[in-house]
Parts: C-alpha cells; structure tokens; sequence
C-alpha cells in the first residue's frame, strides 16, 4: 500500500485538519484523537457526499459502522466496518485509541478497525471520494477503507487481480459476508483483458471479459474504476447483490430511484445452457441446442430459460470406424463467444488446426485466431475435447465474437442453424448463425461433378476479380474534378426535390484507390500535414487540375472504426448545406480507412479562438458570421435536412473555416439520425469532449437537439470571450459558463467580452450574444431554445429576450483559487479534436 498522500489530497487534509482543535468534541469530517463518534452522529465529507455513521438496516435490531452517500433515500451503504461482528445496540462508539489505531466499542465488546501502531497524532478523515483514511499531520497514510472493500466498488478504489474483491451481503438487511464473492483473473492466452468471475462457493456463477464493464480498466495487476468527469458529477457506483448481479447503478434524483445502467447478463452466468448448447441473449428463449445436437430429453429447461445438457443426433465417423476419420466435417459459426478456454496452442495456420483436431478423435471443436504482439504476431489454436458448456452469441454492442468450428458427422451436413431446446420445434433460432460453411477435411472436390466444379471455379474467381477490381482499382483521385463533382451533387438534389422521394435514393459513394490517394499527398509526406486530431492526421491532396482536397487517414489506434467511418460517409453524402463540410469520398483499401473532403485551408476554429495572436484576426462582424453560420448548419441538420441529425461532437475544433473564413461543421463520426417523430433517444456509450456534453447526455445518456443546442451555446460563449471552457482557473468558477454566470448576475456581463474587441459597440452587441449563450445552456433541456429559435433571436434586432435559469454543471469549483491580482487571464490553448469516450453509461 502506498504510505504517501498525493499533493492536491495533502493539501485538502492539512487545510481541514488545521481547522480543529482537539479540545472541540464536535465532529465534521474528521475524528480526532479524544473525540467519538456515537449513533445517531455523523461525520460528513467535505462536499456533503458521503457520511460515516452507525446505522441499522431495515428491520435489524444490530448496529453497524458504516459509509453510506448522504443525500441518497434508498439504500445507499457503500461500505461496512463490522459486517462480521455487528453490536446488539446504538451504545458503541468509535475512537482512536492510545496506539492510533480505529476501534469501535460498546464497553462490552471491543473492534479493532485498525491495526497499524502509528501512535499520538493520527486522525481519521472522510474524503468525497468515499474513502475513510488514517493520517497525521506529517501526511503519512496508515490505513484507508479503500483497501478493504466489502461489496461495492467506487471510482478511484482499485481491486487487486486474482484476489477476492467485492463479497455480496448476506441479504438486504444483513451486511455480513454472503454467497458470492468477485475474483478477478487473467484470460489464459491474452494477459490484457482481464476476466470477471463471480464465483459462489468454489463454483463459477458468472464470467465474463473486463470490457462488458467499460468503466473499469486493467494496469499492473489490478483493475480501478478511474475518477473521471461523470464519475465527480454523478452518484454512481458498482455492486455486487446479494442475488449474485454485478451492477452499475446511478441514482436518479428526480425519480428516486437507483437506475442499473449495466448489469451481468443472463448469458453471462456460467454453463447457463448446459453442455452442447448456446445463449443468445436477444432471443426470446435465450438457450439453443448447438447445429447437429438435441437436448437429452424432450421439453428439459429450467426455470429461467436455465437449459439441460444437450447430445449429438449422429455420432461422429470417427467415434463408429476409425478408419473413416477424415470424414468428419466442420461448421463454421461466426460471431460466437466462449470464456471456457483450454490450453492454447502455438500453429501456424487455420489448416494445421483444423487438421490437428481432425486427427483427435476427442477433438470436438476448435478456433483458430492470430494474437497481435509489439513484436511478432502469435497464432493461436484453440482445441476443445470431451465437452463445453459456455457458448454465446455476443449483443450488437459486444465486438469480441470469433469463429468457432464444430465437428460434425457428414450426415449433419444439412443443418443451418442451432435447433430449439424443444425437440417438438426444431426450427433454428432467427439470427443465431451468422454464418455457416461446411469444411470437408477430405477431398470433396472429388465428390462434386466436373461440370458443377467447373462452374464453382468461375464464379469464385469472377468474385475474387471483382473485389480485386473495386479495391485496387477505385477511382483515380488525382483525377477527380471538383467543379463538375459539385455541380452533379447540386442536379442531384434538385432531381430529388422536384421528385419528393429522397428517402430512397441510393446515395454515390466514389471509392478512391489507395495508390491514388498516396500521390495525392505525396505518400502521406509530413510536409503536406494540416494536423493530427484524435482519429488520425489530416493531409493536403493536390489533384491534377491544381484544386486541393483534405484527406483523413483513420489511425489503427483511434477509437473511431468502420462503424464511424462508415456512420461518417453516409451522413455527409446524405448532406448539402453550405455550413457543412463537404466530402467527395472514401478509401477502405489495404485496411485504410481514409475520408477525402473539401479543403479548408484556414483550418479550424480553435487555431484562431484560443491563441492570443491569431484571435486578433477575428473582429467582431467575422465571430458573428462564424456564430451565425454554424447556427444555420444546426438548424439545418435538426429541422430541414433530408434526415433529423444529432451531430453530438459540435466543438470548436470541429468548425473548419474556407477561404472567406465562413464556418462548416466537420466530423460526423458520432452523429445520430432521429427518425419520424422521434426526439429524444438514449445510449449506453457516452461520447464527446469535455467541456461540451449536456448535463443530461454525460449523466444519464440522453441525448436530443437540445443536446446540440448545448454545445452551440457553449461554443457561442467561447466565441465571444475568446476563452476555453474547461480548464479555467481565473475565478472560483470551475468553467466558462460559471463565470459567464457570475458576471451575468452581478450586472458585469461586459467583462465577459474578449479585451481585443475594444470597441464600445461590438462589446455592447456582444451582450445580446452571451444572452442567448446562456439560454443554451440552461441545465434543463426544456428550458433551452430550438436552433430556429436561436437563429430568430440571432437576427433580430429588437426582439426582447428571456431571462436565462442557471446554467448547467454550476456546482463544480476549481481547486486553485485565482490570484486577486490578475483581472482576466488568456487561456492560450488548443481545443483537442480527440473524442473521450464514457462508456458503459
């Protein structure tokens, strides 16, 4: 355990601990030494989150220590000192004694929290973070209650690997250690994705990879839940049941309630369809016989979908006549995810695998995969023999399914799809297969008729020609002609407008060849580079006629993939706006990801905003066209494009400015497309920037227009101070909106302004700009405008505009406190393009 404090905690004890003396017996958030804490008192964290207290559950008559959030009604108790040893009344109190120690005592029993002989001069303090720490005055860290979880993890507690972590109650009104336990282990063949297990007793109850809870992360032999953004603005936290669920729970305050926005699934609980079987999670009845397998016995099932073991229909060729081994054939199942995993084994190729569970009768299945290292790439096969009993087909979200093949007898050869658990309904379940192919181990070219074979022949090598074809030889970049590619975009829209049937029409893609694309930039040289964002860099393409494209070369690294990619082409195909950045097309050869756009030589809007030199080319008449020309695109994509888009990454660093400096909005990677009527829709994967996300987006994973309209008044604000949203440290306000919010209501909005517009009627017109900022990013969403009420209050002139309600995120204070002699410090930063990503809301 580290003995040490870290400075910014160093400095909150010392500050706190300062403030008491010993001779006051009253108690805040710290005990020292003399002082008891008895029931019903409490110690309270600085903020006001979490309290220390001795309480009784339920109907209960035993008391117990305990940490529970303070302003949370329903069962809210993160940590339990004595769950083992509860006391028979509220007569026990604790105190540190003479040794230093934490003890908790009724005069009849005595409970050593503690046991660290530090001595005169330690104290115990509760941090917001939930963690009751033993110090002194020297800093030095005794003992902390993070180290000893019981079932609940926090952000910022970290759990050690291979160890027993979280031990669920009892029941729900007994603490006491109960029938399950989480341990934390490593995956047999990969030592980076770490395995959740929950066992009970001895026996595995559940399992599953680290990534089915995208908040957790693995580094050095143990998994933390980092603190982030989300976590310092919401009441979350991970539990262990007593049922034997793991759960990420955020408490809702409006409604009351704790919301599980991520829980073990039911194809999680280990061997939950028996032998031979496979869990689809998304079906109705989750568990299905494997292809060329029925259950044991007619209608065998559980309560719970709970399945029984399931057996082959035909034996395999090799099991009846040894001889006729090499008959056995293989299914290939794609998509498919197992947690059993035997010993893997080093080959070379999927063929030497498969030949070498062929040549194993045992062998039942096996799956072939290549494991990429810093050094060399590892193949692996894997060899199942006798029996296995955790198969399943991983959600849409879930991107781990690999190829699994099944050995079969020949006759089996028939089978499409897992049948029923009902021998009486043996149709396969919808979606289960991805994909099937059988694999003759021995000739079958043999077997087929040379007519037929000759014909397989032609149209494989017709569709390795064509895919040849459409990747190696896209269309010549270098040779496109941006005047006439404009000039069809707008016919097309036109012909679309006067035929009103824009839904149907296939939208042009043109793929670009990888050779092309490289000459275009001269071998993606660093000298034609424009910059290098969080998805990849962005180079300059000089085309044969002279005109210039951008093109963005997706990282192997990044965080964006084909779904982005592809998300990204479609949206911006599907648009036409002159405040959106236009894209000519793709490349996706050689495992490229590339996108091809309009050129924007004056790069982006963050080059100029936040640097002190370059923002004195932005006058007053230039931020407004910028603010009003991304107002338009908004407004476009929200209420008048072909599809209702949440662009849901709109940033600074996202508005790229032309020739003249007029705005587009760049980067749909993350945009949504609402439907109908549809207004409001929710995810489980929180992305975007810092500093831009909506309260009710980066907290509860709702998103709408409104979201945007967040964004946009944040950037609006931006705008108008020349100033970052985050990382603001000139005030006590932690961002720009709680500054702009204190000026606001201190009558001081001019101060606000940025100090380059010098000018006594930009600053005055800048005051209706920061009125309407401020009505976009109002915490409640019903309360912030639509764009086209934007765009009507950004073109009046004597409209009257509504008084503002607070703004959101109001609460969080920064740490530094400004120095009282610096009145208005620039924030020279750049505003980084690199999307952060929360999962697992």
């Amino acid at each position: 355990m580290n003995n040490r404090i870290s400075p910014l905690i160093a400095f909150l004890l010392l500050f706190f601990s300062l403030g008491f003396q010993s001779t006051n017996n009253t108690v805040t958030d710290t005990i020292l030494p003399g002082q008891s804490l008895t029931h019903p008192e409490t110690i309270v964290s600085p903020n006001g989150i979490f309290e220390l207290c001795f309480y009784s559950p339920g109907n209960s008559t035993k008391y117990y220590l305990a940490i529970r959030f303070k302003n949370v009604s329903e069962q809210s108790v993160v940590w339990v000192a004595n769950r083992k040893y509860p006391f028979p009344d509220s007569t026990a109190a604790l105190n540190i004694n003479q040794d230093g120690d934490l003890v908790i005592s009724d005069g009849t029993m005595t409970y050593a929290m503690t046991n660290t002989s530090a001595g005169n001069g330690t104290y115990a303090m509760l941090l917001d973070t939930g963690n009751l720490i033993l110090t002194n005055r020297v800093l030095e860290l005794f003992w902390q209650s993070f180290d000893y979880p019981t079932d609940t993890l926090l952000p910022g507690m970290k759990l050690i690997v291979d160890n027993a972590s979280l031990i669920s109650w009892r029941s729900r009104e007994d603490p006491a250690p109960g029938h399950f336990y989480l341990q934390l282990g490593l995956n047999i063949y990969s030592t980076v994705q770490p395995i959740i297990k929950i066992m009970k007793g001895s026996e595995v109850y559940w399992t599953s990879l680290l990534t089915s809870f995208d908040v957790l992360s693995y580094d050095s032999g143990y998994v933390s839940w980092p603190i982030n953004y989300t976590s310092q603005t919401q009441i979350s936290r991970i539990v262990l049941h007593e049922s034997g669920k793991l759960k990420l729970q955020s408490w809702l305050e409006d409604k009351k309630k704790w919301n599980s926005t991520l829980q073990s699934s039911r194809c999680g609980d280990y061997a939950l369809c028996g032998n031979f079987s496979v869990c689809n999670e998304t079906a109705h009845e989750p568990c299905s016989c494997l292809p060329g397998f029925k259950p044991v016995s007619a209608g065998a099932r559980s309560k719970g979908g709970v399945s029984s073991d399931c057996v082959r229909k035909t034996a395999l060729q090799c099991s009846k006549n040894n001889s006729d081994i090499q008959n056995d054939v293989f299914l290939l199942m794609s998509n498919v995810d197992w947690l059993d995993n035997p010993k893997p084994l080093e080959m070379s190729s999927n063929k030497e695998c498969q030949s070498s569970c062929l040549n194993s009768c045992s062998c039942i299945a096996y799956a072939f995969e290549e494991k990429f290292g810093p050094n060399r790439t590892k193949s692996v096969c894997i060899e199942w023999h006798g029996s296995f009993s955790y198969l399943k087909l991983p959600s849409i979200e879930d991107k781990y399914g690999n190829d699994f093949y099944l050995k079969l007898d020949p006759l089996e050869s028939g089978t499409h799809g897992p049948s029923s658990m009902n021998e009486s309904n043996s149709a396969a379940t919808p979606g289960a297969i991805d994909g099937v192919m059988l694999v003759r181990a021995k000739e079958l070219v043999a077997i087929l008729s040379l007519p037929l074979a000759t014909l397989l022949l032609g149209l494989f090598v017709y569709c390795v020609w064509k895919k040849l074809r459409m990747t190696s030889k896209g269309e010549d970049l270098v040779q496109l002609d941006l005047g006439m590619t404009i000039k069809s975009e707008n016919s097309e829209l036109l012909e679309e407008n006067k035929s009103g049937d824009i839904r149907k029409k296939e939208v042009k893609m043109p793929l670009f060849s990888f050779t092309s694309v490289s000459a275009a930039t001269d071998n993606f040289s660093d000298a034609n580079k424009l910059g290098e964002g969080g998805f990849g860099p962005v180079y300059k393409g000089i085309l044969l006629k002279g005109d210039l494209v951008a093109v963005k070369r997706l990282s192997r690294r990044s965080g964006q993939g084909w779904e982005e990619l592809k998300n990204e082409a479609m949206l911006i195909a599907k648009l036409q706006h002159n405040n959106l950045v236009r894209l000519f097309g793709c490349c996706i050869e050689r495992d490229e990801k590339i996108l091809v756009y309009e050129y924007m030589p004056n790069k982006s809007l963050d080059f100029f905003i936040f640097d002190q030199e370059k923002r004195k080319i932005l006058d007053w008449q230039m931020r407004i066209r910028v603010i009003e020309g991304v107002a338009q695109g908004l407004l476009y994509l929200h209420q008048y494009s072909r599809l209702r888009i949440i662009h849901r990454d709109l940033k600074a660093s996202n508005i790229l400015l032309d020739t003249e400096m007029n705005p587009k909005i760049s980067d749909f990677g993350l945009a949504r497309i609402f439907e109908g009527n549809e207004s409001q829709a929710n995810t489980n994967r929180i992305v975007g920037t810092y500093g831009y996300m909506s309260p009710e987006y980066a907290l509860e994973g709702l998103f709408s227009i409104k979201s945007d309209v967040f964004s946009f008044g944040v950037l609006l604000l931006e705008i108008v101070s020349g100033r970052k949203n985050t990382g603001f440290y000139q005030t006590d306000s932690f961002h720009l909106l709680g500054y702009a919010w204190e000026l606001w209501t201190s009558d001081r909005t001019s101060d606000l302004v940025d100090p380059l517009l010098d000018d006594v009627s930009s600053v005055r017109a800048a005051l209706k700009y920061v009125n309407i900022g401020l009505l976009c990013v109002q915490e409640s969403a019903a309360d912030r405008p639509i764009m086209s009420d934007v765009v009507a209050m950004l073109s009046s002139e004597s409209t009257a505009l509504p008084y503002p309600k607070q703004p959101a995120f109001l609460t969080m204070r920064s740490v530094i406190k400004a120095n009282p002699g610096i009145s208005r410090t620039e924030i020279c930063s750049v505003n980084h393009a690199t999307v952060s990503i929360i999962e697992g809301r």
